[in-house]
């Protein structure tokens, strides 16, 4: 005799389903994003509410809380998510995101406007990090690394055009602009295709007038470099897609439009105290404007500061000697010559810069720098958000870059001190 069907619960997903529950049972007490939203509550965001028009007593909608965007991304820089779009599905799907959230309604124009919207509150909030940790006793700035992370821009190799091509750009940009002007009285295109329209209009012509100032740019620096009597190889070019970035050599090996970011990195922490952002493809005079920076943000200059060879150009070693900031970089040997051995036309800090290089001391010390400034970079560009940049401009670049460094010190500090 044979057996019957089987019988089974089968899906019904047309049923309706009230299941009541609430956000904060939905994450463990020691979830990273508990932890990261504390951290931010004890920080100072004046900066970011200031800027804020609805007021209480007055009209209009009022915005997110900028508690929640700021939580937001640096938990999406701790999970290497850099795009806004993906942060709106998350904070749809993934229940972490849901609870930083909190029911505030986002969407990725919000979130991609106040990642690159708030530069001088970023900067602040780095300072005000960094004061934090130093009066816990976590940051001793003895020693200091310093590298440099060529990033790729938002832009193609295609986009950089010679003047020629971009007078006669700007000539047809204008030309658009004014027929798309006309098309005001147009009754068939609605008043949103015309404000379309006409912005899309007026962007072409500023990117291409950026294009041309950039080129001017090239033009000064180029007669600099060249003033010997040597000529450049080609006519200099300007990018219509990011103005800001220039071509240079990447990780790779190959040319590509980037920009180089400038992380120095405290030794005994493993915490990033100095953030900058240039369009020069060269590290060379770097360092200064660095150990400056982490004076202003910090009350101090670092006792010691780790480069590579890139940083140690003359100009550079007697400015840090200056300073009184003694600095640890790799000496490069030239014509088969002694590279520790002072030269005729060697200043007394270069001197006693590669009298330092050839000492025991000296090169154990120096072998620190890759330790952490590679281990930064590599970290930022491998699982943060430092790979390929997604936003346009040195000072949106900066923002990124500022981004990763709260997070990474922060991280830091889960780790050195867990907040609880």
């Amino acid at each position: 005799m044979g057996q019957s069907a089987p019988r089974v619960v089968e899906a019904d997903r047309s049923q309706l389903q009230l299941r009541p529950f609430d956000l904060d049972s939905t994450l463990p007490q020691d979830h990273r994003a508990r932890l990261l939203w504390r951290a931010v509550e004890t920080l100072d965001l004046s900066a970011f509410y200031e800027r804020i028009k609805s007021r209480v007593g007055t009209a209009g909608r009022p915005p997110g809380d900028p508690k929640v965007f700021v939580t937001l991304w640096l938990y999406a820089t701790m999970d290497g998510v850099g795009s806004a779009r993906e942060i709106e599905r998350l904070c749809k799907d993934h229940r972490a995101y849901r609870w930083v959230c909190g029911g505030v309604p986002v969407n990725y124009h919000t979130l991609s406007d106040f990642r690159v919207d708030h530069g001088n509150a970023l900067d602040e909030l780095l300072t005000q990090t960094l004061a934090v940790l130093m009066e816990r006793k976590l940051i001793t700035l003895q020693r200091v690394a310093q590298d440099g992370l060529r990033v790729r821009a938002s832009a193609g190799s295609g986009s950089f055009r010679r003047k020629k091509k971009l007078k006669a750009y700007l000539k047809e940009a204008r030309a658009q602009v004014e027929a798309v002007k006309k098309l005001a009285e147009d009754p068939a295109l609605s008043a949103r295709e015309k404000a379309a329209r006409e912005r899309a209009a007026r962007e072409r012509e500023e990117r291409v007038k950026a294009a041309l100032g950039a080129l001017k740019e090239v033009e000064a620096k180029r007669r600099v470099e060249y003033s010997g009597g040597r000529k450049a190889k080609g006519e200099p070019r300007g990018s219509m897609t990011d103005p800001e970035a220039r071509k240079m050599r990447m990780a790779n090996g190959g040319f590509s439009p980037g920009y180089n970011a400038q992380f120095a990195t405290d030794a005994q922490s493993g915490i990033i105290v100095g953030v900058s952002v240039t369009n020069s493809g060269s590290d060379s005079g770097q360092a200064p404007p660095m150990i400056e920076q982490i004076e202003n943000r910090t009350g101090q200059k670092p006792k010691a500061y780790l480069v590579d060879a890139a940083y140690t150009d003359k100009t550079s070693v007697d400015a840090l000697d200056a300073m009184g900031v003694t600095l640890y970089g790799s000496v490069v040997e030239r014509w088969g010559k002694d590279p520790f051995k002072p030269q005729m036309t060697d200043s007394a800090a270069v001197s006693a810069w590669r009298k330092r290089m050839g000492t025991e001391e000296g090169k154990e010390i120096y072998k620190e720098r890759s330790q952490l400034s590679e281990r930064v970079n590599a970290d930022v560009r491998t699982y943060r958000t430092m790979d390929r940049m997604l936003v346009r401009g040195a000072g949106k670049i900066l923002c990124v870059a500022l981004w990763n460094a709260l997070a990474l010190n922060l991280m830091r500090w889960f780790v050195l001190t867990p907040i609880s």
